[in-house]
């Protein structure tokens, strides 16, 4: 049980600080955004079955199984005595590890919360404030002179599309930024990247929360930007970006809770869409495929061995 612990600790904290780091910080997952997302999904999970499977390993390591621990301890609890082979630090451990696994439960149902609201509202105000845009069903506009365009996810999805955005581009440029956009909703970015705002809602003190949440929103971006390329091509879509620049904040995700993407994000995106992406090689795509697996697959394999 101690091994255990420490394995899953030891794992909790490389994917706590160096692994989001390296991945943060490499060239790869501009090549590859989806794999890149996977990957950025098995550390967040990863990371927190790990924090919370070493601490209940260690707690449980008194009895020398998690179930038989709590069948030997709960009854105790209220009425005592706490049998004498539970010190402080395994009482601690398995208080810490239940009070973090509900927290992080919580935090990520009122967050969902949140957002439901927030994109109901949003749909409430799309409603109120913008004309359909003829040919285009669920694209609505806007009467704003700003250039912007933005989707509001939900059961019912809209894109949301600008007066100054339609008047600063031509067609193809605007068609381009539709498919963009709608490449979001098809692929539910919006899941994505609310289970990351929790993460980072749940632990706002923790860096690395902060930077994944900025990662993925970017791996998002890139992803809507090969979703365009293959309906428009990737000229329309630069044009289109250079067009509008960096300070209007182009294709602006609504659910994307107030966090901007790398600063350097324009840059990145136009350099993408300057020629066509060189694809990872089959091993290097496999092995990364194969370390999601791994991560998470480790603390859920380490927590049912020490059930018994």
């Amino acid at each position: 049980m101690l091994v255990v612990a420490a394995v899953l600790a030891a794992l909790a904290i490389t994917l706590a600080w160096p692994a989001p780091l390296a991945l943060a910080s490499a060239a790869w997952p501009a090549r590859a955004p989806a794999l890149a997302l996977v990957l950025w999904q098995a550390i967040a999970l990863a990371g927190g079955f790990s924090m919370i499977g070493s601490l209940l390993a260690f707690g449980a390591s008194a009895s020398g199984s998690l179930l038989g621990g709590l069948d030997d301890l709960l009854p105790h609890l209220v009425d005592g005595p706490i049998p004498s082979h539970y010190g402080v630090f395994e009482i601690a451990a398995l208080t810490l590890a239940a009070g973090l696994a509900v927290h992080l439960a919580l935090n990520l149902a009122l967050t969902t919360v949140s957002a439901e609201r927030e994109r109901r509202r949003q749909h409430q105000l799309i409603d109120l404030l913008s004309e359909p845009l003829p040919g285009l069903p669920g694209t609505r506009v806007l009467a704003h002179p700003v250039p912007l365009a933005y989707c509001v996810p939900g059961l019912r999805t809209a894109t949301v599309l600008t007066d100054g955005l339609i008047g600063a581009l031509e067609d193809d440029e605007l068609a381009a930024v539709v498919a963009h956009e709608r490449t979001h909703l098809e692929q539910l970015h919006h899941l994505v990247l609310l289970s990351f705002r929790a993460w980072h809602s749940a632990l706002p003190w923790f860096p690395i929360a902060n930077r994944a949440e900025r990662a993925v929103s970017t791996l998002t971006e890139m992803l809507a930007d090969d979703g365009a390329r293959r309906t428009t091509g990737a000229e329309p879509l630069r044009r289109a970006a250079e067009r509008l620049g960096a300070d209007v904040e182009p294709f602006a995700y609504a659910d994307a809770g107030g966090v901007r993407p790398d600063p350097d994000l324009l840059e990145a995106r136009l350099r993408r869409l300057d020629g066509p992406i060189e694809p990872l090689p089959l091993v290097e795509r496999a092995g990364i495929v194969a370390t999601a697996i791994i991560l998470v697959a480790t603390p859920v394999v380490s927590m049912f061995a020490i059930l018994r």
